[in-house]
């Protein structure tokens, strides 16, 4: 599903993916772990397109199209969607509004009929009730007076609604109680079809306990090191990253 090869990217001049070689098949989930200032968030916003980021050389392939010269939202109306690990507040704009704009959006790429009001309405009722989000927040503004715990399940709502085929969590752990984590993962492991597919970016190994990943890679200055299967977090959470920067020499 995704392929992405010798990928160089920076930020105000400065590299900091430094030739990321990555593939992502069908209905897997690939955990990407490393340490503080690897790339691991950068790698997740240059895929879904944020213009801050600048590739310099490398491919990603969705599908077998090369997405680095689509638009974000031309990116989302494939099936690519990030679950950020800070979400933004939107003030003044409504749940209700913000996610009718966006699931119509997404069924008009994907040649669906919209929805109606009453469709819509009766399809966040029965999304919301995945991650448990109440029905008070979704009549606010989108994240308005959330706190860390209500906007990861909201990120996960969205997933819930847009019905994408690849997923990228981006920490959604970082700051969740062990409560808010399993309701959080239980939601993303309800959502997941055969075809779906995700990276899941993460320091921990808790996380990857519910969610239960077929492949884990590294990340250290900008070049995955080191890949296995989930045996490798579980190694990783008892000895740390530091026996990885040794066997690879850095």
């Amino acid at each position: 599903m995704l392929e992405i090869r010798n990928l160089h990217a920076c930020i105000n001049g400065k590299e900091i993916l430094k030739g990321v070689n990555l593939t992502v098949r069908d209905g897997e989930i690939h955990a990407v772990m490393g340490t503080n200032g690897a790339g691991k968030s950068t790698l997740s916003n240059i895929i879904v397109g944020n213009p801050v980021y600048e590739v310099t050389e490398g491919s990603v392939l969705f599908n077998g199209v090369d997405i680095l010269e689509l638009k974000p939202e031309e990116r989302a109306n494939m099936g690519i969607f990030m679950s950020f690990q800070q979400p933004v507040e939107i003030p003044g704009v409504s749940m209700t509004n913000f996610m009718r704009a966006a699931v119509n959006a997404r069924y008009k790429a994907m040649g669906r009929d919209l929805l109606s009001a009453g469709d819509f309405l009766k399809l966040m009722r029965e999304k919301r009730k995945i991650v448990e989000l109440d029905t008070k927040l979704t009549s606010r503004s989108v994240n308005e007076g959330f706190s860390g715990g209500e906007k990861k399940r909201n990120e996960i709502f969205q997933m819930a609604m847009l019905e994408p085929v690849f997923c990228i969590l981006d920490e959604t752990d970082s700051g969740l109680d062990v409560d808010a984590l399993r309701i959080v993962a239980e939601g993303f492991n309800k959502l997941r079809r055969p075809e779906t597919s995700a990276i899941v970016i993460t320091h921990y190994q808790r996380l990857l306990d519910y969610l239960k990943p077929d492949v884990v890679s590294v990340l250290i200055d900008g070049r995955i090191v080191k890949s296995g299967d989930a045996g490798l977090a579980e190694i990783i959470e008892r000895r740390g990253f530091d026996w990885i920067k040794e066997e690879a020499g850095l």
